[in-house]
């Protein structure tokens, strides 16, 4: 596939919500593009962008589709565009954000039949804070209930006045046969191949469409302070001056154009490439970190060679394989680049063109341009790089958006076999999906992700792709326990029956300490009656039964020990008699003074819509949970944080979603301890 100049580039993020469209719009442009022979269908698991088999059984993209043809516009010229079919399924955001920073124009697809729903609000929100201009295209009008009126009303009620159409249906469901456009005022019919000819504009269509063509009009020239006032003196603006200026709006992100189209009929799937190319911004600067400071690098090909990495992919055939975009330069196949975060030093073995899993080799890439690359092994997604010792060897690429896990499951490897390779599987995983976190402690290993479906989806991969296989189970809660009161215990060991004995009496008082203290030993003995050597010994024990567990069988924490007397024997004595003395005059105590067994409460961060605020807050209460605060956004929406006890939270973003029909975003972080409730505490 020969290369565009810089300037006839495009890439675009296709966003919406799970089943609006996006992947049959995806196969419509291939098709229509003479990329593919046919298009596929997801119902027969045929398409170019879900092609991995855990995308195939469930119907669903779940991961970053990319797929690259070229195109001629109306206005002459010929773009090489590259479209990022993203998942619209809440568990997979990581791929969204990974589209995001590649992508020059967001493309939010929304269903003429279901219309504005709770993933379309979060791929605007998504789209807005990327700061990347967006278009909206409503699907599937060829469909029954298909109603593109109603949807361009919940649009524009969702999502204010820079809404503007461009387009109008012929008809609903099956009488979807072409668009009228609102700019030019010209209709267009479609054959069964999805080429357009122009016709005469339905009667039924024409008022409204001229009404339309006005207010429309009046928009764009609002923004355009001399077209304004040549259209004030009764001069009409020409369609290519409309659309020059309406490409200045969408840009700036004053103005978020509707289109329509159907990827089953092709009906208006070659004006949406033409918009898109024509109304899309060029390849612009992109701003990377030196330091603390912002530094904002210009696309151009004859400038030093600085590279994104903005995912990566486990391929089971050739590896690791990096999607990247060119921000400055011109990279070829060979070319020796540092990784700027890691500093390693990775060769470019080859580049290809990604369609979907079709691979098709080019020899260079230029500023603008996103292509991969495999068996980078030392660049994860988010790293640059540049060349040895140029200006961009010093830079770094701005952090993504941080997307802590909320929903975790402990691993356990079913044999020896996976337990030696689940390490680097699970690195491997992470590294292609950053959502992903792996915590391990002892000898537990937890993944964590952003939902069920997530974890589920990952672990079948790592089964398939590494071959390693693991059994589940959810993360237990960390409760610990303290001493309820101050109290004296003894604890002794008295083995003197023939040969070495051990011996070793200690006396400790035991007392709590305040909340998140930890643990303070003492060392009051006077008079050698503990010699001074076999202290550590005793700290070791103490430390020892602490980590143990309690009563409850829940480690120790905010406890004082301290040793004021003992008695040791002149052969007899030993550390080892020591630590077990010392560990059994600690449970003594406990057992005595009885515990308090503490609960893990976290801080809880929920981004929810206004009009279901009520119902969070009072599920929040029902999980004993403390309301902080309250702060109101704009777009109708606020941040409720709370203080709630972990063991409320196991699966609480998955009761969130359902309680806010998904649009509910949750972040949760670890906050402090507290006395958990007698009737809740396990014995």
């Amino acid at each position: 596939m020969d290369q565009a100049p810089s300037p006839r580039v495009r890439t675009v993020a296709l966003l919406g919500a799970s089943g609006a469209g996006k992947t049959t719009l995806t196969e419509a442009l291939l098709h229509r593009a003479g990329a593919i022979p046919r298009a596929g269908r997801v119902e027969d698991g045929t398409t170019v962008s879900d092609h991995e088999p855990e995308e195939i059984a469930r119907g669903i993209s779940l991961g970053l589709g990319v797929a690259p043809f070229r195109w001629r516009a109306d206005d002459g010229h010929t773009y090489d565009v590259t479209v990022l079919d993203t998942p619209g399924y809440l568990d997979f955001a990581g791929a969204v954000d990974a589209a995001l920073s590649a992508a020059d124009l967001a493309v939010i697809v929304v269903s003429a039949v279901d219309g504005v729903q709770a993933g379309t609000h979060l791929a605007w929100r998504a789209a807005a804070d990327a700061g990347v201009p967006r278009v909206l295209v409503v699907t599937k009008e060829d469909r029954a209930r298909a109603d593109f009126h109603r949807v361009l009303d919940e649009l524009r009620d969702a999502f204010g006045d820079a809404v503007v159409p461009l387009e109008l249906p012929f008809g609903d469901e099956a009488a979807f046969t072409g668009v009228a456009d609102v700019l030019s005022e010209e209709a267009y019919g479609y054959e069964p191949d999805g080429r357009h000819h122009t016709e005469p504009l339905p009667a039924a269509l024409a008022e409204e469409e001229h009404r339309l063509h006005e207010q429309v009009t009046e928009e764009i020239v609002a923004h355009d302070d001399e077209q304004l006032e040549r259209y004030l003196a009764g001069e009409v603006p020409s369609v290519a001056e409309l659309e020059r200026t309406l490409a200045h709006e969408v840009a700036a992100g004053e103005a978020v154009p509707v289109l329509v189209a159907s990827g089953t009929t092709g009906v208006g799937v070659d004006r949406l490439a033409d918009l898109v190319c024509e109304l899309c911004p060029a390849p612009g600067t992109r701003t990377v970190l030196a330091g603390d400071v912002e530094v904002q690098v210009a696309p151009d090909p004859a400038g030093p060679v600085l590279l994104h990495a903005f995912r990566t992919t486990a391929d089971p055939f050739v590896g690791q394989v990096t999607l990247f975009r060119v921000l400055s330069g011109t990279v070829r196949a060979g070319d020796r680049l540092v990784n700027t975060t890691t500093r390693t030093e990775e060769r470019l073995p080859g580049l290809f063109l990604l369609r979907g899993k079709e691979h098709t080799p080019v020899d260079v890439a230029v500023a603008g341009q996103v292509a991969a690359v495999a068996k980078l092994t030392g660049t994860p997604a988010g790293s640059l790089l540049a060349a040895k010792g140029a200006p961009g060897a010093s830079m770094t690429a701005r952090p993504p958006r941080a997307r802590p896990g909320v929903y975790g499951l402990v691993l356990e490897p079913v044999t020896q076999s996976d337990d030696d390779r689940l390490s680097a599987a699970l690195g491997r995983l992470a590294a292609e999906d950053p959502t992903l976190t792996v915590e391990r402690t002892g000898d537990r290993t937890v993944l964590r992700g952003l939902g069920d479906t997530h974890l589920t989806v990952a672990l079948e991969r790592l089964a398939r792709v590494f071959g390693v296989h693991v059994t589940t189970s959810p993360v237990p809660v960390g409760y610990r326990e303290t001493v309820a009161r101050a109290v004296e215990a003894e604890g002794k060991v008295k083995k003197q029956s023939g040969g070495h004995g051990q011996y070793a009496v200690v006396q400790l008082r035991v007392s709590p300490l305040p909340a998140g203290a930890g643990f303070e030993f003492v060392d009051s003995v006077v008079g050698g009656a503990i010699p001074r050597s076999y202290l550590p010994a005793v700290e070791r024990g103490v430390r020892e039964a602490m980590a143990a567990g309690g009563p409850h069988g829940y480690p120790v924490v905010d406890v004082r020990v301290e040793v004021y007397d003992g008695k040791a024997h002149s052969v007899d004595s030993s550390d080892m008699a020591f630590r077990t003395a010392a560990a059994t005059g600690l449970r003594e105590a406990l057992a005595a003074a009885g515990t308090v067994v503490l609960e893990p409460v976290c801080r809880v961060q929920v981004t929810v819509p206004t009009s279901v605020q009520g119902d969070v807050m009072s599920d929040l209460s029902t999980r004993r949970g403390r309301i902080t605060d309250t702060v109101s956004l704009e777009g109708g929406e606020v941040v409720v944080e709370a203080t709630v006890p972990e063991s409320e939270l196991r699966r609480y973003v998955l009761d969130l979603r359902s309680l806010t029909g998904g649009r509910g975003d949750l972040t949760v972080a670890p906050d402090h301890y507290a006395p958990c409730p007698e009737h809740l505490t396990t014995v």
